[in-house]
């Protein structure tokens, strides 16, 4: 953990002990996140029989989700950068909360997809928000490690998901299931109104006034859009993002149909992959990436580039090889590598802007990466598949994203090392 969240020069910085229980706060708000998120998937096929739904139907439930939360994060995003964050975070899960309990009283489609939709809204408050009040709180060579505190909750809010979805729904049906995943968040959004909301820079050298961005968060969107460094490392997360959600989408299908494991032992064996590589991988990245800051500014940008290239061929035979043994061992190593990066980047996007700027930045980010990351990515691999005839051959995009991610990260990492040796 972090060994000191106070700047030596920065008076206005919240301590430690506040800093820290912020930190746990959106760690578990996080985790709560995600259970949400994934909740629903086990319980599509009770909502499927008692609806009287079509697949097509059943797959919009996700897309609405996740449409509305890629236009909605900009919105919260230029609202961090100049109002109350602790405000805009506990409205945003109290909603969130709210329209996954609605969700369990839908009496119709429209009444379901609407409330899915509405947690979208909820949930880009957060994300759009956290990274950049944390930056606020914790010294830059501090943030990979604290970034990889509050994302480990994702691949365990993933399998909770599952898991509790699975398990309430069996038991007690689909609503239950949705009730108890929304209820917890209502104490979550009450403890963040109770959050200290750092002065913006606070743990910057350099005043914040010093970096003034756009007064409009139309004209300071399009400026983020126009600086090399940001988009940079914005277009390397995408296509790791592709990566990612191609997998994630792809893989349980891809051992059952290519690999000719049952279903159910594809997924569990998948889903036991994912919460430990992303368990271990995330912790370890963000202490390896904060220690190798000490030789290079840009470590956050070398490690994160240079764990996904190792990540790429990793993927590769883990998607082409017949062995077992083999192939579960290269996927473990694609996901533990691809993994490391999750705090070290963001920590890069919230180090490459001004402190004003940073909701901003991680909004348009998080749009980014979905728009060309995990939305595009399971209907490519689905197209290609169908035209080749070919999963085994279609998922195959997957390590050539991988790489693409990796270099563009170390493209980033020259170019900008490269500008401040100008200097």
């Amino acid at each position: 953990m972090p060994t000191d969240a106070t700047a030596p020069d920065s008076p206005r910085a919240i301590p430690r002990r506040a800093a820290l229980w912020t930190l746990g706060v959106f760690t578990a708000i996080n985790l709560l996140n995600y259970l949400d998120r994934f909740v629903i998937a086990p319980l599509l096929q009770q909502i499927k029989g008692e609806m009287g739904l079509s697949d097509a139907q059943l797959g919009w439930l996700v897309t609405a989700f996740m449409i509305v939360y890629v236009f909605a994060a900009p919105v919260f995003g230029a609202w961090g950068d100049r109002r109350s964050r602790t405000h805009a975070v506990a409205l945003g899960v109290g909603l969130w909360s709210i329209a996954t309990c609605l969700a369990g009283f839908a009496h119709g489609y429209g009444h379901l997809l609407a409330a899915r939709a509405l947690v979208g809204i909820g949930e880009a408050a957060f994300v759009a928000i956290a990274a950049a009040m944390l930056a606020d709180l914790f010294p830059a060579p501090d943030r990979a490690r604290v970034y990889a505190v509050l994302n480990m909750a994702i691949p365990v809010g993933s399998a909770l998901g599952y898991i509790l979805g699975g398990l309430i729904g069996h038991r007690h049906g689909w609503r239950a299931a949705f009730f108890v995943a929304g209820a917890p968040g209502l104490l979550l959004a009450a403890a963040a109104l109770w959050l200290k909301d750092p002065p913006r820079g606070a743990q910057d050298r350099a005043p914040a006034a010093a970096a003034v961005p756009a007064h409009s968060p139309l004209a300071r969107y399009w400026s983020l859009l126009r600086r090399g460094p940001y988009m940079l490392v914005v277009l390397g997360y995408a296509a790791y993002t592709f990566a990612l959600g191609g997998l994630a989408f792809w893989m349980p299908a891809f051992l059952e149909r290519v690999r000719g494991i049952p279903m159910e032992q594809a997924s569990v064996s998948f889903g036991e992959i994912v919460v430990i590589t992303g368990f271990i991988g995330t912790f370890a990245g963000g202490w390896i990436a904060d220690f190798l800051l000490r030789y290079s500014r840009q470590a956050y940008l070398w490690f994160s580039g240079a764990a996904t290239l190792l990540a790429a061929p990793a993927a590769y035979v883990a998607l082409s090889a017949q062995s077992h043994p083999v192939y579960m061992g290269a996927l473990i190593v694609a996901e533990l590598l691809m993994f490391m990066s999750t705090g070290p980047i963001n920590a890069a996007i919230v180090n490459v802007v001004s402190p004003l700027e940073r909701a901003s930045a991680v909004a348009l980010s998080m749009m980014a990466i979905h728009l060309l990351g995990d939305v595009p990515s399971p209907p490519l691999i689905g197209y290609v598949s169908d035209q080749l005839g070919s999963l085994a051959h279609a998922v195959l995009i997957v390590p050539v994203a991988i790489l693409i991610g990796g270099l563009v990260w170390l493209l980033a990492a020259h170019r900008n090392a490269r500008v401040a040796a100008a200097r």
